[in-house]
């Protein structure tokens, strides 16, 4: 008894350790992606990019080149860890291995994967940027504009990704109903939500989409990291047709549900649980 409990706290803390250490990644992230370009153009700093540079001349500069083979590096490897470790194959080794420590392990190494490309990301300031936005009034206005966008869809971002089951997503719950016996929470769902699970890799590509591509300013490096990442979340979005009747199903029962009685709603949140 006293080592399946050692075990249940061993895992408790990594679960634990994980948790935190993907909460952190995430903040640097959402800094990354969006404070870092918003901030220049709010508060005047060094330009993130030299329009008076011709392209002709910017992409023969060695700097230019260096930053822009080591961007696409750490891109390449956060889409080679992202991919593998969600392939079929090394996530049934994985799993053998890890048991229920196999989402906790995919999230830690992606939060990793996303720590690397932020410390060693290489901003390419010595080429012309794609747009930037200087003329007065909109030098102001516009990237406050971008500010607000931004922090709403990082908001809608976090709703979804509540919805979603963080702790699932995250592996936390995972490790819980392993302690409890309770076997493996996603054997619990609907074959229709464990289809549209399987299916619905990222659930929030239009906000990502909008984040990474809405600014003041585009630089080279911005094009590359936000070409790449929607190009890979347009590769990984796999719905169709009963995805999205299931989705919208579940949506209008959501709906429904504020409209009717607490004692029909009580009895209809048991009915949706079944589902």
């Amino acid at each position: 008894m006293a080592s399946v409990t050692a075990r249940g706290m061993t895992l408790c803390i990594l679960a634990l350790l994980n948790f935190v250490f993907v909460f952190i990644t995430g903040a640097d992230f959402v800094r990354f992606i969006s404070f870092r370009a918003i901030y220049h153009n709010i508060t005047g700093e060094s330009p993130l990019c030299q329009d008076s540079v011709p392209w002709s001349v910017a992409l023969r500069d060695s700097s230019v080149l260096k930053s822009v083979v080591v961007d696409l590096g750490l891109l390449a490897l956060f889409t080679v860890q992202h991919s593998l470790l969600a392939w079929a194959p090394v996530k049934q080794a994985c799993q053998s291995v890890l048991g229920v420590l196999n989402r906790a392990m995919y999230c830690s190494t992606t939060a990793l994967a996303l720590q690397i490309l932020m410390h060693y990301w290489q901003p390419v300031t010595d080429a012309p940027c794609l747009w930037s936005v200087r003329n007065a009034p909109w030098n102001t206005w516009f990237p406050l504009l971008c500010f607000t966008l931004h922090f709403l869809c990082w908001s809608i971002i976090c709703s979804i990704l509540l919805i979603f089951d963080y702790p699932e997503l995250l592996g936390i719950k995972q490790v819980y109903y392993e302690c409890l016996g309770l076997g493996d929470p996603l054997a619990l769902k609907s074959p229709r939500a464990q289809r549209l699970f399987a299916h619905l890799r990222h659930p929030v590509c239009v906000e990502l989409a909008v984040v990474l591509w809405l600014l003041p300013a585009l630089p080279l490096d911005r094009l590359l990291l936000a070409g790449s990442l929607s190009a890979y979340l347009a590769l990984a979005h796999s719905l169709d047709t009963q995805d999205c009747a299931y989705l919208s199903v579940q949506l209008h029962s959501k709906l429904r549900l504020f409209s009717l009685p607490q004692d029909v709603t009580a009895q209809n949140n048991d009915n949706h649980k079944q589902e």
